[in-house]
């Protein structure tokens, strides 16, 4: 057998899908799915609504005004232009509640994704690249962790710690490392008798340094696809907190808490439970899509053609 670097066997990894230092063929093939596109745009725009919020939004989104109350949408009759959507049971503005709304989901998503990925990254890497005992334990762990309903966990936890956007951040990140673990070790075990691994350990490189610059690189492309759909989930399971009294305080907008609020007007004033749920839903559904597109991309197969 042929001892080379660690550099040159970092060389000999199987090439798998574009990474991100490949932006545009990445984008390219993104664009070629046409459900992504719109699905894209989508996500822009709540992302611009999330960062300019505060100039986006025609009113603060706390601001009470009773004699507005239950206001219509402006083509609705009664409606006033003033209040685009409408107006809640407070007289407070939705379009401005909508707008700020997506700033907590995107963050609760987004921060909920990322440490559960750290997480499960690091347990799938240690579980895959070892096995023996360190795989039996890490594995039993994760199984423990699948015989509890994800929500309902959750609910125990916030419970238990209270409400705040970054206790709920905390514990969807922590209920949520499972299927970045059980990916990764998968790929891991795929790779850790393959010839560049195999190098790397004959010329003393380090098991921490193979798995960070030999091993890591290869799972990203999965990483990324579940990491886009942990995202869609974590913003409906805030949601779902939110709804219950249990996500974060009900002085910061989110649209779980504006669903709960508008859910004893449907009969009456459709329009306050009706916009947050069609912010939440396209929300989702967009993220679900591009996690799919991001999914055909990471297939080196489906990339080529």
């Amino acid at each position: 057998m042929t001892l080379m670097s660690p550099a040159a066997a970092a060389d000999q990894a199987p090439a798998g899908a574009p990474t991100a230092g490949s932006g545009s063929p990445v984008l390219r093939a993104l664009l070629r799915n046409k459900p992504a596109v719109p699905a894209l745009a989508v996500l822009a725009l709540l992302l611009a609504a999330a960062l300019f919020a505060p100039f986006l939004a025609p009113h603060d989104p706390n601001a009470q005004n009773l004699l507005l109350r239950l206001r219509p949408p402006a083509w609705q009759s009664g409606g006033s232009t003033a209040h685009p959507l409408g107006t809640d049971q407070l007289g407070r503005d939705i379009l401005s509640r909508v707008i700020y709304g997506a700033r907590v989901s995107l963050l609760v998503g987004a921060g909920a994704a990322l440490l559960a990925g750290v997480i499960g990254t690091a347990v799938g890497l240690a579980s895959g690249y070892f096995g023996g005992w360190a795989d039996r334990v890490l594995m039993r762990l994760a199984d423990i962790q699948l015989a509890f309903p994800a929500l309902l966990l959750a609910l125990a936890i916030v419970g238990f710690l209270g409400s705040g956007l970054w206790y709920v951040i905390l514990v969807l990140g922590f209920t949520g490392w499972v299927s970045y673990a059980r990916v990764v070790r998968s790929e891991v075990m795929s790779l850790r008798s393959r010839d560049f691994v195999t190098e790397a350990r004959a010329i003393g490189v380090t098991d921490v340094t193979i798995m960070r610059r030999h091993l890591l690189p290869n799972v990203l492309a999965p990483l990324a696809t579940i990491g886009t759909l942990h995202v869609a989930a974590a913003i409906v399971a805030e949601a779902s907190l939110s709804y219950l009294g249990l996500g974060v305080p009900k002085e910061t907008v989110t649209w779980g808490s504006m669903l709960a609020d508008g859910q004893l007007y449907l009969g009456t004033s459709w329009w306050v439970a009706v916009f947050p749920g069609i912010a939440l839903m396209l929300t989702s559904l967009a993220v679900n899509i591009t996690g799919d597109a991001l999914r055909d991309v990471a297939d080196p197969k489906a990339y080529r053609r």
